[in-house]
């Protein structure tokens, strides 16, 4: 926890200065694998445990919400962007976690809710989530685009989704706020592209 020997200053310039070595095309690539699925109808799903799973869901209440201008709100014609947070469905995640195991508890959703052609968008810190990656794979697998939110060294999820957005950094506070931020910059472009 750097923060744990920084002052405030030092602690917000650090972060700054880690927001500056965020590689852009990869947050570019995000915004347009996302902006694919609202043209094609298809649906984006958002997973993470812990900070990564707060993100996931933020970043879908965003994406859901905050990509349309306010005059589309009682406007029934205008198209939405579909996106659900595997995150949010408590009893359900708790249900195959309790019965079957935790490391099933986003797959077995994507076995019910997903079809080729969706996006899925992975979100893990250390990269090494079981629950995360046994979902990456099985998406993998079924023709489902896969993106990974990384950081640390990346861990296996790294390799494992066919497209990320890694943070090169050994604090989890700073990895999950860069993450945030990041999504924060996807939102406000998907508004450009649908709103706009």
């Amino acid at each position: 926890m750097l923060g744990a020997t920084m002052n405030p200053r030092q602690f917000l310039d650090r972060v700054a200065q880690e927001l500056g070595r965020i590689n852009t095309s990869e947050l570019q690539k995000l915004a347009d694998l996302i902006h694919e699925r609202y043209l094609a109808g298809r649906f984006v799903f958002l997973i993470g445990n812990g900070g990564s799973g707060s993100n996931a869901s933020h970043f879908c209440e965003d994406l859901g919400k905050g990509t349309l201008a306010r005059k589309f709100f009682t406007d029934d014609t205008k198209k939405r962007l579909k996106v659900i947070s595997l995150t949010d469905n408590t009893p359900y995640i708790l249900a195959w976690g309790n019965d079957e195991g935790f490391d099933r508890v986003f797959v077995e959703q994507l076995k019910n809710l997903a079809s080729p052609g969706d996006l899925l968008i992975a979100i893990s810190g250390s990269g090494n989530s079981p629950n995360v990656l046994r979902a990456v794979e099985w998406a993998n697998a079924h023709e489902i685009t896969t993106f990974g939110c990384t950081g640390f060294s990346g861990g296996k999820l790294r390799e494992l989704a066919q497209h990320g957005l890694h943070v090169p950094l050994d604090d989890m506070g700073i990895v999950e706020s860069i993450h945030l931020t990041a999504f924060h910059w996807v939102v406000d472009d998907m508004y450009r592209r649908i709103s706009m």
